[in-house]
């Protein structure tokens, strides 16, 4: 690996792992929700109610373990698949590029617009997640956790990381966007997506000005509402804009008390569950 792009790698890992553990604390001091936690006794039999707090305790702990169980899948995937495929694109694809957009450490102008395009695609990316059945049978792994939190951010089953890794790949290809940039923009997503996940409660005015620029826990806690209608809204990453731009911005507002997970479920699946879900029939 070139040494460049491996201490871009290194720094990316250091700084979102600091970042994951400032919302971890901060939401377990000042939670904007009540924890939702799935005991032993739920897992087994629908309805039944946690009897005890280390049945709690429990339920909590095995919540993050399925969730850190899929994000060590996907860490191990990513040096061996993911990293290569954005390589060979942005080695390989159409040589176009015109001077003036620059590259990321030679233009500020030219990564800005990179991060612009990328965010665009992830934006186009998720809503074919929701609209085509097979990318859903995929994706609704991330959207079975019945809480979020920082933890939620990385819960994605493998092989939706694998198939946004490829169509991405063409996707840098054919515009030319160089590997520095896609780095530096996996960075800033893996940044946002803690921060949008998180339960941690921010005052309403600091919120509120956020949101008019980018995604805020606010807009996106409605895109894991229980409710399709709002499931199937609300897709932006980083940017809050597009779903402004292209009309799917849900008209809903987040509560305390918002139930969420998938309409219709009321548990979540264990971790060979969600593994083997793209196969069972989906939601």
């Amino acid at each position: 690996m070139d040494a460049t792009i491996e201490t871009i790698v290194l720094l990316k890992g250091a700084v979102v792992g600091a970042w994951f553990l400032v919302w971890f604390a901060l939401e377990r001091f000042r939670p904007a929700a009540r924890e939702w936690v799935q005991s032993p006794s739920q897992s087994s039999s629908v309805g039944a109610a946690a009897t005890s707090e280390d049945d709690k305790r429990m339920g909590r702990f095995n919540r993050w373990f399925r969730n850190g169980a899929l994000f060590a899948i996907n860490t191990l995937l990513s040096p061996a698949i993911v990293i290569p495929i954005s390589t060979v694109m942005a080695a390989y694809g159409p040589d176009w590029r015109p001077d003036w957009v620059g590259q990321a450490y030679g233009g500020w102008a030219g990564l800005a617009l990179d991060i612009l395009l990328l965010d665009l695609f992830i934006y186009v990316w998720h809503r074919a997640n929701h609209v085509l059945p097979f990318l859903w049978r995929f994706h609704q792994v991330h959207h079975f956790d019945r809480h979020l939190d920082t933890t939620s951010a990385v819960r994605f089953h493998f092989g939706e990381v694998v198939l946004s890794a490829v169509t991405r790949g063409l996707y840098v290809g054919l515009l030319d966007i160089p590997l520095t940039s896609v780095l530096v923009f996996e960075a800033v997503v893996l940044l946002c997506s803690i921060f949008h996940h998180s339960n941690a409660r921010l005052p309403a005015g600091v919120e509120r000005a956020l949101s008019m620029v980018i995604i805020t826990p606010g807009i996106h806690w409605v895109h894991h509402h229980a409710v399709r209608k709002d499931t199937d809204s609300n897709y932006g990453t980083l940017f809050s804009f597009w779903d402004r731009v292209f009309g799917s911005r849900s008209k809903t507002a987040r509560w305390a008390e918002m139930p969420i997970g998938l309409e219709g479920e009321t548990v979540d699946k264990s971790l060979v569950g969600l593994l083997l879900a793209p196969i069972q029939r989906p939601r």
